[in-house]
């Protein structure tokens, strides 16, 4: 019908620009529908995003520096909307927020455009199915399952990066979608070019440190957005985002240039409601495949005692953390087993593995709590039997958990050999 035709994208005109906030007269529009601002004295246009509205107007930050804006420059409702890209045409790609080419190819063909899914609580399923990492320590002792939700937990310059790159060289998995926010160029081409001979299965998408707050957050919902389209599909897909802090730094600007009130370590209350989201879009679904998504998170000190930190430990199946004394120790990975958690490893574990695992934990756990007197050579031999048990097993625990970065261990081999370094100490009695 006639009255139901639209012959003119709505628009308005921009009022105000306060530092990144960019205030609009309009168009109407909900928070994270696209709006394009077009140049009142130039051809320059850029993309915006709405962020606050109200009745007054709407709030607005750009994608992307192509101009500055200025009070009285047009904002266009655009067709691009909230949507996101997805579709078999991301495989073997690296593209930025937006779903366009950064590796030198052609324009991404075979997508279609959607908002993000979610699923009913009662179709979401725990992990059934263990998967090979290739790496001793996680292997077994913090076993993972397809569509666990895992978070590697580090402060800087302990060995985050080289752990994530192994994990993705190594794991099984039909489809891997890697999302670097906030990451130096170098890291992104240095990923990109590390995974040259298995990139058929691998999509990145990357958001750099150098570009808007805006487009780091949709870098995360770009690379969701193509994850949850394969495991519509029935895939296994391995889920990598490097990393969560700089998502929530990302969506703190994007929080405050709203207007929105700072809290704890000023972080904006947007950010505790997009982390639960986050996690919970991940995972198995009856009926389709899973997401296992292993997600770094910064911490700002080695106590890993700040808030990003505590609400991701508490949403996810567990957490891996990693250990500056053992990294500075040349041991790598520097995984600290007695402080980290698979929560699904028992259910995963066969009873000699779990049985294992529980015993080696046990062993370096008691050399932890023992840790002072035994350096300092306090402790006499004899004193207890399970420290000395301790002191026994524990240089070949550490022998089984330190591991070369080239280095992919079988699971047969890993059970095996943790077995062998058990029955080394001897009995504890």
């Amino acid at each position: 019908m006639l009255e139901d035709t639209q012959t003119r994208l709505p628009f308005g005109h921009v009022v105000g620009v306060n530092g990144p906030a960019i205030e609009a007269s309009g168009p109407i529009g909900a928070i994270g529908d696209i709006c394009v601002i077009e140049s009142q004295n130039t051809e320059a246009v850029a993309y915006a995003k709405i962020v606050a509205a109200n009745r007054d107007g709407i709030s607005l930050m750009t994608l992307e520096d192509r101009l500055r804006p200025r009070p009285g420059d047009r904002v266009t409702a655009s067709t691009f909307g909230a949507s996101l890209r997805k579709g078999s045409g991301f495989a073997g790609r690296a593209i930025d927020a937006l779903g366009r080419p950064i590796d030198g190819g052609l324009p991404v063909t075979g997508t279609e455009r959607s908002a993000l899914p979610s699923a009913s609580m009662l179709r979401r399923r725990g992990p059934v199915q263990m998967i090979e990492t290739g790496i001793r320590a996680i292997d077994g002792l913090l076993t993972l399952g397809e569509g666990q939700r895992i978070g590697v937990f580090a402060a800087s310059g302990v060995g985050k990066t080289s752990l994530i790159d192994q994990i993705i060289r190594q794991v099984h998995a039909d489809r891997i979608v890697v999302c670097l926010v906030g990451e130096r160029g170098r890291e992104v081409s240095g990923l990109w070019d590390a995974a040259d001979q298995d990139r058929e299965r691998l999509t990145l998408v990357a958001s750099t440190s150098d570009e808007s707050a805006v487009m780091r957050v949709r870098a995360v919902e770009q690379a969701l957005a193509i994850a949850c389209h394969w495991r519509a599909c029935g895939e296994h897909v391995l889920f990598v985002i490097d990393s969560v802090t700089r998502y929530a730094m990302a969506l703190r600007e994007v929080g405050l240039a709203a207007g929105a009130p700072p809290t704890i370590r000023a972080y904006t209350p947007n950010v505790f409601a997009a982390l639960p989201e986050l996690v919970e879009r991940c995972g198995a679904i009856d009926g389709e495949g899973a997401i296992t998504a292993v997600m770094t998170v910064l911490s700002e000190t080695d106590d890993v005692d700040d808030p990003i930190v505590e609400i991701m430990k508490s949403l996810l199946d567990g957490h891996i953390i990693l250990s500056r004394r053992l990294a500075d120790k040349r041991h790598f990975p520097a995984i600290d087993v007695v402080r980290s958690v698979s929560r699904q490893a028992e259910r995963l574990m066969d009873s000699g593995q779990a049985g294992d695992a529980r015993d080696a934990m046990e062993v370096l756990a008691t050399y932890e709590e023992n840790r002072v007197l035994i350096e300092s050579g306090l402790y006499r031999a004899g004193a207890s039997q399970q420290i000395d048990h301790s002191l026994r097993v524990r240089d070949g625990l550490m022998k089984f958990l330190a591991q070369p970065s080239a280095e992919r261990c079988s699971l047969a081999a890993t059970r095996k050999q943790l077995t062998a370094a058990l029955q080394r100490g001897g009995s504890r009695v």
